[in-house]
């Protein structure tokens, strides 16, 4: 029987129609407007794509937005200065500084740079620590994204048996460290990570009860890879090519069509982790601004 498809889509579009309620009445009972700033270096088309998104939806849910262009040759010193500036501004409750960015510039002075109670993307240190030892904090939007589509679907992971495929930063060890610990409703699962040097990684990933796969490649996990029940989170999303009206052709890190024969549940490319990883870093900044109001919220 082929599996249920967990839409993020779906997900993320009931989770905005929740945060436009919720800003709505920050906005009539306390005055308070959800302030993003989005800064981008440079013009890469990719990112050029995803910040757009992101202001999109910040518009969409009545935040106030601003969008920061800046020139590809911006100095570090410049750049930190701007970062400064959004730090001091009370309008912003949330900074987002696209990454990657040119060579130049070490991103790491910018990611310290952010003051951690505006740093919606969950990558400041301060945030990162408090992420381990599991206090509330900014979580990483990909990853906190995951735990939501896991809950939102009705996933068993209390015991469960989760294999992460990849390591990065941004996805594969925050979701690992996320979903062992004893959170409610998504953890207490036992993890196992899997990487490049994973000497026999099909071992490790039939025995996954959820297997979350964010190795960067097309299609590196296969049916013969998984066993019969799995739930299937694709992280990945790649590039294969183009139709002939120019579109681009993507697919996954999962070989969807034959793994979702043997699944109990996947996410689709696109159409499943991506659009949560946008919705969440709204609802970051939605945190931050009942956090700088003085309000209950989740990151306190």
């Amino acid at each position: 029987m082929a599996a249920k498809i967990i839409s993020g889509k779906e997900i993320s579009k009931e989770i905005r129609e929740e945060l436009k309620k919720e800003v709505q009445e920050l906005k009539e009972k306390h005055g308070v407007t959800p302030g993003l700033v989005t800064i981008l270096v440079g013009n890469n088309p990719a990112s050029v794509s995803y910040v757009t998104a992101k202001q999109k939806a910040a518009h969409d849910l009545g935040f106030y937005s601003v969008q920061d262009n800046q020139p590809e040759d911006i100095s570090e010193e410049a750049l930190l200065d701007l970062i400064k500036k959004y730090n001091e501004d009370p309008k912003i409750h949330g900074i987002l500084v696209q990454l990657p960015l040119p060579k130049h510039i070490d991103e790491r002075k910018v990611i310290y740079a952010i003051d951690p109670r505006k740093d919606v993307d969950g990558f400041h240190p301060v945030n990162v620590g408090k992420m381990v030892i599991g206090e509330p904090c900014f979580l990483p939007c990909t990853p906190h994204g995951i735990l939501v589509m896991l809950e939102r679907a009705g996933v068993e992971v209390d015991g469960a048996e989760v294999v992460v495929v990849g390591r990065s930063n941004i996805v594969g060890k925050p979701v690992a460290n996320l979903l062992l610990q004893k959170r409610k409703p998504v953890g207490n699962a036992t993890v196992t990570v899997c990487h490049t040097g994973t000497r026999d990684m099909a071992f490790h990933t039939r025995r996954a009860d959820i297997l979350i796969v964010a190795a960067g490649r097309p299609k590196v996990v296969t049916a013969d890879m998984v066993k019969e029940g799995v739930v299937v989170i694709d992280v990945g999303v790649n590039r294969i090519g183009t139709t002939p009206e120019g579109k681009a052709i993507l697919c996954g890190d999962v070989d969807f069509e034959s793994v979702k024969e043997k699944a109990a549940a996947i996410t689709p490319v696109p159409g499943g982790v991506g659009p949560m990883t946008i919705t969440m870093l709204m609802k970051n900044t939605v945190e931050a601004a009942k956090l700088w109001a003085g309000l209950p919220c989740e990151v306190a």
